[in-house]
């Protein structure tokens, strides 16, 4: 396959931000896009007509309308591995054996729930969730996000497989009430199977009879699970085409589906696809998922941005960023191309953020004065998640509104530069009318395709994650005795095992 010609984006020199806005009275409809109850505005980035323009037509030469039609249609778009990535058909938009067979596997997770809420299981009223990285950061975006009014049942995701992250939720919980709920793609994640029995242990010396009566299993391999000592009938699989990081649609989502009720569950499914269906049928100048990969990519190929930084002013979306740390860089932190050659250029910039207004406090300073180009994300809600005064809300939002308008225009000060601002910094801003279910579930799948947008034109596979394996196995080996390590790994662990 030719290399990509990016020689007409490494040209593109837009001018300042202010200068836009004076030049074109239009400018804030032109980079907006609202759908499924999210508005976009990318105005206040260097985005113009000839740059979108530009990308475009790296978009016709890298064929995006190709490969997303591949993704959709079940096609092997996970090129290293020979695999589908069918995230897609879990919120009905797939091939149709996908989603059938998704829907399915949900009616089977349905049925699940209702068992317990009809105390097949026994009386539970509280659910320990152990996974790691796309097996826990789902869920517990979801349950943070939108259980914090729910009294259904107590839910504590645990990921780390530090005991004092167990130990937390064991001092919380009940082992007589308690569900253990395990969530492993290949239920052979050495964490998470740690933690797991550790908390079957708890579970017997708190008196359960019978700890493996109150497990469920959420596992693309589901012969694993029963093997290890799960009942069949709890055991939730989902397809081996469903990444772990593109995985809260599946059973993966079972503790958001049980705690937030199925319902909620569904509603963030459909929201999805409304997303889903905006990337396939708009055009690229009004599709969100595309603009803001280009909006990416001009910062990370044109103004060599090394980061990117996302705000959530709202405190209910306090884990969107921790989520879309893995979502983004273990999805496109790669270094070669799908034939397997060197990119050649930077790939995934680094994803970090926090909530406002905690961070005006803490990180703003640097996107205001320091010395680093940072494109700046802010997302937030029109309506408030809380019954106190309205001034609680009306200033969280002003402050978000604000911060932009300041990073974009700056302020001058030839007297004093220590309290000068240079300005022109850019920021797009994201605003949910509401935060629900459906909204979210629009929000977390305008991620997903964006991060697609920016592989596809970089010509990279999102789907794999090889990078995470080295350490793994080094230190898997290295418990068995059969790993050599450097001399300042061997001090290191002399020092901390003896």
């Amino acid at each position: 396959m030719a290399k990509p010609d990016w020689s007409a984006i490494d040209a593109l020199d837009p001018p300042r931000l202010a200068a836009l806005f004076a030049e074109d009275e239009d400018r804030v409809a032109r980079f907006s896009v609202d759908v499924a109850g999210l508005h976009f505005d990318w105005s206040k980035t260097h985005l113009t007509t000839a740059v979108v323009e530009a990308f475009a037509a790296l978009a016709k030469a890298q064929d995006l309308a190709g490969k997303r039609e591949a993704l959709f249609a079940g096609k092997p778009v996970n090129v290293t591995e020979d695999r589908a990535a069918e995230h897609g058909a879990e919120r009905g938009e797939g091939s149709e054996e996908a989603v059938a067979r998704a829907a399915a596997l949900h009616a089977r997770m349905r049925a699940l729930i209702d068992a317990i809420e009809g105390g097949a299981l026994g009386p539970i009223r509280h659910v320990l969730h152990v996974g790691i990285g796309g097996s826990a950061l789902g869920p517990d975006l979801l349950i943070d996000a939108l259980g914090r009014d729910e009294d259904r049942y107590d839910v504590a995701i645990v990921s780390n497989v530090d005991g004092a992250a167990l130990e937390e939720a064991f001092a919380r919980f009940d082992p007589a009430t308690t569900l253990l709920v395990i969530a492993s793609k290949t239920f052979t994640t050495t964490e998470t199977m740690l933690n797991a029995t550790s908390v079957l242990q708890w579970m017997a010396e708190g008196g359960v009879d019978d700890p493996y009566g109150k497990v469920v299993a959420l596992t693309a391999a589901p012969d694993k699970a029963i093997a290890w000592g799960v009942d069949e009938t709890r055991v939730l699989p989902f397809s081996e085409s469903v990444g772990g990081r593109y995985s809260l649609w599946s059973s993966i989502g079972f503790p958001a589906a049980l705690a937030l009720g199925w319902d909620a569950f569904a509603e963030l499914l459909e929201g999805a696809g409304e997303m889903d269906r905006h990337f396939r049928l708009a055009a690229l100048h009004e599709n969100a998922p595309v603009l803001a990969a280009f909006a990416d990519l001009f910062y990370t190929q044109v103004r060599h941005a090394e980061t990117r930084a996302t705000f959530a002013y709202d405190e209910r979306l306090r884990l969107l960023p921790s989520y879309l740390q893995q979502l983004e860089m273990e999805s496109n932190g790669k270094g070669v191309t799908v034939e397997g050659a060197p990119v050649g250029r930077a790939t995934a910039p680094i994803t970090w953020g926090g909530v406002g207004t905690d961070a005006q406090h803490a990180v703003f300073q640097l996107l205001h004065q320091g010395t680093h180009l940072v494109p700046v994300e802010f997302v937030g809600v029109i309506e408030p998640g809380d019954a106190l005064a309205d001034d609680h809300h009306r200033q969280l939002l002003m402050n978000m509104f604000a911060q932009g308008a300041a990073l974009m225009q700056g302020r001058a000060n030839a007297d004093d530069p220590a309290r000068a601002y240079p300005g022109d910094r850019p920021s797009s801003t994201i605003l949910l009318d509401m935060l629900d279910p459906r909204s979210l579930g629009a929000l977390i799948a305008f991620y997903e395709q964006r991060v697609f947008v920016n592989a596809v034109l970089l010509g990279i596979n999102p789907f794999d994650q090889f990078g995470v394996e080295l350490g793994k196995e080094m230190a898997k080996a290295a418990e068995k005795g059969g790993q050599d390590f450097d001399s300042s790994t061997t001090d290191l662990m002399r020092r901390a095992f003896g």
